[in-house]
């Protein structure tokens, strides 16, 4: 924590800012090791406060790490404890709530709203940061070992999730809270399979489908993120053809991952290839993301980036091919940058058929 701290402070200095303020759950628990309902507060120096209501204390002072700790009523008492002690300073907060940042520049008129210390701190992870995501990765590899044996005709998409997301659980791997979703994990069978995003349903897999599974989970606060493609029964050739061109993209995005290389030449070695095989106009999203405390956090692998990947960033590559109401391929693993990457999922990515 010591070293996250003063990598903070380093980026809050670069805007100018002498003390940083967390209203989020990941950067708060970035900067102090607890996650919940508080304030956290980093001066120069690195001292740290935390600001909490008297429900969450206790454990505040069982998982937070050298903080100072002022207890406050919630809401209106939290924040007014947080201007009594931070008048004077030059602060940059990552709030993002209209009517706190409203209440906050009447105490202090010079505050920053930017999330940029918080994400430029945490977008190159540390060795415990990565061995938990290499954990957090090996749990998944496991959970596709279950779908291969247990994903059968005439069972439900809702089905396969309830058996995935006990094991999960056993596994103290939990839901990520992703806001866009209703769902906590993506299995889509034949038609749905082409929508990148689709929310679980009732339907039953069918003999010919594609059912496209992605497992984005959360361990020890931290998200990893890989997506597989199987196949029930005998498959078209069209729907063999899109897995093979998916399956080489993917390895070709893979392959051009290296430090201070361009995100968007990432993005382009899979894109490229896809466009070739006269499958361009179906690869309708970026090709991945930084993964972390959150699902999708910077760098972004995309042809509008401007970032160099550097090492011990951890990043997803994930093309896919999405034909319209008939079925969709996407596959992707998580990696840690390196010279030569480290990719953190070892389940197959040949095609395998139930």
């Amino acid at each position: 924590v010591k070293e996250r701290r003063k990598n903070l402070l380093k980026f809050a200095q670069k805007i100018d800012c002498d003390t940083l303020v967390t209203f989020e759950p990941e950067n708060l628990f970035y900067m102090t090791g607890f996650w919940g309902e508080a304030i956290g507060m980093l001066e120069k120096g690195g001292k740290t406060t935390i600001i909490a209501p008297e429900l969450e204390v206790g454990r505040v002072k069982e998982e937070s790490e050298n903080c100072d700790i002022i207890t406050a009523e919630r809401g209106i008492g939290l924040i007014s404890s947080l201007t009594n002690k931070i008048k004077k300073k030059k602060v940059c907060t990552d709030c993002q709530n209209y009517s706190i940042m409203t209440s906050l520049k009447k105490s202090i008129p010079t505050i920053k709203s930017s999330t940029e210390p918080f994400y430029n701190s945490r977008i190159i992870k540390d060795e415990k940061e990565i061995s938990i995501l290499k954990k957090a990765s090996k749990i998944i590899d496991e959970m596709y070992d279950i779908c291969y044996k247990k994903m059968k005709v005439g069972q439900k998409e809702s089905e396969l999730q309830t058996i995935l997301m006990s094991y999960a659980m056993e596994q103290k791997m939990f839901d990520t809270g992703y806001k866009s979703t209703l769902n906590p994990l993506i299995i889509a069978g034949g038609p749905n399979g082409s929508l990148p995003h689709a929310q679980v349903t009732d339907r039953k897999f069918k003999k010919g489908d594609l059912v496209v599974v992605d497992l984005t989970l959360r361990y020890k606060g931290y998200v990893s993120d890989a997506t597989r493609t199987f196949a029930i029964g005998k498959i078209s050739t069209q729907e063999k053809q899109v897995y093979e061109i998916v399956k080489e993209s993917q390895k070709l995005g893979l392959k051009a991952v290296k430090p201070n290389v361009d995100c968007k030449d990432i993005d382009f070695a899979c894109r490229k290839y896809i466009e070739e095989q006269n499958y361009g106009k179906y690869f309708i999203h970026s090709t991945g993301h930084g993964i972390g405390l959150e699902v999708h956090e910077l760098p972004t692998i995309s042809y509008r980036s401007d970032t160099k990947l550097k090492e011990n960033m951890a990043i997803t590559v994930e093309p896919g091919i999405y034909i319209p109401n008939k079925f969709g391929v996407r596959i992707e693993d998580s990696l840690i940058v390196k010279d030569k990457p480290v990719i953190m999922h070892k389940f197959t990515k040949d095609l395998i058929t139930i």
